[in-house]
């Protein structure tokens, strides 16, 4: 049966549908009184000297790329926005790449564009729609889909995995009857994404599964578009511990943030083996806290504990002589970065 309750009811009864400035506005006044204490409001630049503006103010993912160890990352490519479908076609080509294929803004947010590309065709609607700068990825295959936060302090030698999520995708079981569609109206988190998809996939309006056929209706781990983010903090052992402490300690400048990832199981994480699709610095968040049914309370404890490691993190940096971004080059920062995002073109 269909949930007959609004969209918006459905957001107002779960916080992790919130706009993120209502739910950060605790976060924005511990922010504040933090930044008094480090006589900087732009402190948190100096938690990853080797990202710029230690993550938080519209990175270059390529950059960040650029220090991750080459046998954790999948092959990933910088397009210009003046690159064409064609340009970008040849570039698969002569790369070793085939579809699918990832295609991704190299500065952007939350999934924002993130698209899984199957064809020239849909390389084409893509760069249609899309003229800032990109990043080509090679699509990787895993079926676990991981981000794990991690923290050291630069005063100490060993760091801790604090936050593992689990990105469980846009699913629906087939009755045998029931479009896709009207499968998506009978849950809640499928409902908020049936006016979007009727509009960007309109053959899900006549496809109907099988019997307990499962179909993944969104191949991307975006919580914006229906992806559950669940809490795996069980995982957390001593083995993922050292894993993440050997690789952090590999990646120039890194002590503070979150890992996107996809590996084969949790048993070849704990060796080491896995792809590291973005890594995220200061701006990160540990997403477990979004787990369906999680109180908001949970979620502000978790958040202002790793604010205020964050902030430790950077006053240590800082006395070993990293800079502060100063007030008007950060205020420089904060106008490009909405600047870019006024003038972006959403896919």
């Amino acid at each position: 049966m269909a949930f007959s309750i609004s969209n918006f009811i459905i957001r107002l009864r779960s916080w992790e549908y919130w706009p993120l400035p209502v739910v950060y506005i605790p976060i924005y006044i511990y922010w504040f009184f933090l930044s008094i204490r480090a006589r900087s409001f732009f402190y948190f630049t100096a938690s990853n000297p080797g990202i710029e503006y230690g993550g938080m103010l519209g990175e270059s993912k390529i950059k960040i790329m650029d220090i991750l160890p080459d046998d954790v990352i999948p092959k990933t490519i910088f397009i210009p926005s003046t690159n064409t479908a064609n340009e970008i076609q040849h570039l698969i080509n002569t790369n070793g790449l085939a579809y699918p294929v990832i295609l991704k803004p190299d500065i952007g947010e939350r999934g924002w564009q993130v698209e899984i590309i199957n064809s020239k065709e849909e390389l084409d609607q893509y760069i249609d729609l899309n003229r800032v700068n990109l990043l080509l990825q090679e699509y990787v295959n895993e079926p676990v889909e991981l981000g794990v936060f991690y923290y050291r302090l630069p005063n100490e030698e060993h760091g801790r995995v604090t936050s593992i999520v689990e990105k469980k995708l846009l699913a629906v079981t087939g009755d045998g009857k029931s479009t896709v569609i009207e499968l998506l109206r009978m849950s809640p988190r499928g409902k908020l994404q049936v006016n979007r998809l009727s509009e960007t996939q309109p053959e899900l309006n006549g496809r109907v599964p099988g019997l307990n056929e499962q179909i993944v209706v969104v191949p991307i781990g975006n919580h914006r578009l229906g992806t559950a983010f669940l809490d795996s903090n069980k995982y957390i052992n001593q083995k993922i511990h050292n894993v993440f402490d050997v690789l952090s300690k590999n990646i120039e400048g890194f002590f503070f943030g979150r890992f996107d990832i996809r590996c084969s199981s949790i048993e070849q994480l704990e060796k080491g083996k896995m792809k590291i699709m973005e890594l995220n610095g200061a701006g990160a968040e540990p997403a477990h806290i979004y787990n369906p049914g999680s109180s908001l309370w949970s979620a502000y404890k978790v958040l202002l504990f790793h604010w205020k490691i964050m902030f430790q993190i950077s006053v240590q940096n800082h006395k070993l002589g990293i800079p502060y971004l100063g007030f008007r080059a950060g205020i420089n920062a904060i106008q490009d970065l909405r600047k870019y995002n006024k003038n972006k073109q959403p896919v």
